[in-house]
């Protein structure tokens, strides 16, 4: 199992930081990221997935262990052995049980902390001055989607950038000016300016009558209002979980319904997988691990499903975090019955092999 889950996971881990960072470099190249915080946004996100990766792990690999037993038609062996199926439980939660743990403490400790922090990484980008967000030879719009920049370099490690192109379009029209150098200035009351050196505005369209050039030493534009303070409330998302258990909001309780539902899920999958791994030794496995990938996501869809319910205020967080639990339990609990009873008379698989018997005779 752990040999299973070693490979499985190396596989889901890289195939999860590769879609990070295609996605992470698609913000950085478009403007909504810092090009310097791609590697610390990666490993946040990359953390954020790491419970749901865990879970698909360990469900994932006790279920190829179990389905390669029947397939090499060991199950046989251990079957004729006098060992049932219930006996594959102790050595499967000796296994699970670590990465249950580990997955709780990814959920109420580690992933809380990497979305609080992803998330000052992107309010603090978003929080910066316009003509700071611009890197050298890529135009950036504005906040308020009024102008656009362009800087063609960086005078070393300053705040100054050299040979400055922006757009303005207002209620008079556009106007176009360019300059040498420019710098980011703070007026008394704490708002920014931007102040352009040696340079020429245009306004109006050229050809016409209301068309105007100037050139000028110094030009100054407002940036922003004012000074903007980074500190903000955390979502619940990226609440410390201690912090969460405190509030009594339906968003809050939401989201710790989701935080519990994840080690919790972890523990009832590796059981399900146990009598779920069962296959005909002449048929093909890949059937089961199709089924293992519809039960994890529909599993996990129905958890989402209860989390909306309690954020929306339709369902209370007492009566909502475990039902969906203890329903997958006796899934559990009726798979291994099935398993552990196949020649009892009453069976299913039983009575219709006797309703076959039955008309065959009459044939």
């Amino acid at each position: 199992m752990a040999s299973a889950a070693g490979a499985t996971f190396t596989v889901l881990f890289s195939i999860s930081v590769t879609w990070t960072l295609i996605g992470v470099l698609g913000k950085a190249a478009g403007g909504k990221a810092a090009s310097g915080d791609v590697v610390a946004l990666i490993a946040f996100a990359v953390l954020n997935y790491l419970p749901t990766l865990v879970i698909l792990t360990s469900f994932i690999s006790v279920l190829m262990v179990v389905t390669r037993t029947y397939r090499d038609s060991e199950m046989v062996v251990w079957f004729a052995s006098g060992l049932s199926l219930a006996r594959w439980v102790r050595p499967v939660l000796t296994f699970g049980l670590p990465l249950v743990l580990i997955t709780a403490g990814l959920s109420f400790i580690a992933t809380p902390w990497a979305k609080q922090k992803s998330m000052e990484y992107v309010e603090r980008f978003e929080k910066r001055e316009d003509l700071q967000k611009v890197s050298p030879g890529q135009f950036k719009e504005s906040a308020a989607a009024n102008r656009i920049f362009f800087v063609e370099g960086v005078a070393g490690k300053s705040a100054v950038v050299q040979n400055v192109f922006v757009n303005t379009t207002d209620a008079r029209g556009d106007a176009v000016i360019v300059a040498r150098e420019g710098v980011v200035n703070t007026g008394p009351k704490g708002e920014r300016y931007l102040v352009l050196k040696n340079g020429r505005r245009y306004q109006g369209t050229p050809g016409q009558a209301d068309f105007q050039t100037m050139e000028f030493d110094s030009y100054s534009m407002r940036v922003t209002q004012q000074t903007q303070d980074l500190e903000s409330d955390h979502e619940a998302v990226a609440m410390p979980t201690m912090e969460l258990l405190q509030h009594e909001g339906s968003v809050a309780r939401a989201e710790l319904l989701w935080r519990i539902a994840q080690p919790l899920t972890c523990l009832v999958l590796i059981l399900l997988a146990v009598p779920l791994g069962f296959v005909n030794p002449r048929a093909g496995s890949s059937a089961n691990l199709i089924i293992a990938l519809l039960v994890f996501f529909s599993y996990n869809n129905f958890v989402k499903l209860v989390e909306a319910s309690v954020k929306q205020g339709k369902g209370s967080f007492a009566l909502s975090w475990w039902p969906l639990h203890l329903a997958a339990l006796l899934v559990v609990f009726g798979l291994f019955a099935w398993r552990l009873n196949l020649n009892h008379r009453y069976h299913p698989l039983a009575l219709l092999a006797a309703y076959k018997r039955s008309r065959n005779k009459k044939d």
